[in-house]
């Protein structure tokens, strides 16, 4: 592949940028204590979800707990709990993410593009203090739309040549090859993944890369 053209980065959030499975974990037990039931999935059990869009990891979970709730209802009761509590709650930055993007944002556009819920990204970029390093964002809870498709609408939103997708999992890499772009593997994160374009082991040296490259 061939990143010399390269004008724009778009990141994933859960297990590139962050680890925010705790917080996720306390809203969900949150929600179902609420209901009168017991959560009792651990903080790994959850991880395996990451990049699965809420409505099916609640359809994996009530399958699991052998319960039926009211799909619409809880999943309007976890966007709100969340939306309330992130902004408190957060999550466990990645060395290096925020000066990382402080400094990429002087090269080249950023956007996020997430399967999180309506202001999950929001949340995170007012939480990091990185708000004001990128130039937009899209999640499943805003469109309801594969990751790939809020790619594809980035990209026509911001005419963007040539951007690169950052993810940790097979399916960040499959939905970004859907949209038609290059896929760089963030090794630090939740997922394995093969077929990838570029693999990086740390944020440090994803972002010593492409700053190199604008020498």
């Amino acid at each position: 592949m061939n990143t010399s053209n390269v004008d724009s980065l778009i990141f994933d959030m859960d297990g590139t940028l962050w680890d925010a499975i705790s917080s996720y974990c306390e809203i969900w037990r949150i929600c179902f204590a609420n209901h009168g039931v017991d959560f009792p999935f651990s903080d790994d059990e959850i991880k395996a979800y990451m990049g699965t869009p809420i409505d099916g990891i609640f359809d994996d979970l009530m399958l699991r707990l052998g319960i039926n709730l009211d799909r619409s209802a809880f999943l309007s009761e976890i966007s709100r709990v969340e939306d309330a509590e992130m902004l408190r709650l957060g999550g466990k930055l990645y060395p290096g993410v925020v000066d990382g993007i402080s400094r990429l944002s002087q090269h080249y556009k950023l956007f996020m593009v997430s399967n999180c819920s309506r202001y999950g990204l929001r949340n995170f970029m007012a939480f990091s203090g990185t708000t004001p390093y990128f130039t937009d964002s899209l999640t499943y809870g805003e469109r309801s739309v594969p990751k790939s498709e809020n790619i594809r609408e980035l990209i026509s939103r911001h005419a963007l040549k040539c951007p690169i997708y950052l993810g940790d999992t097979q399916g960040d890499c499959d939905e970004t090859h859907r949209a038609g772009i290059d896929f760089a593997y963030a090794s630090w994160g939740f997922g394995s993944c093969s077929g990838f374009d570029m693999k990086f082991d740390s944020f440090p040296e994803f972002t010593r890369y492409f700053l190199k490259l604008k020498e």
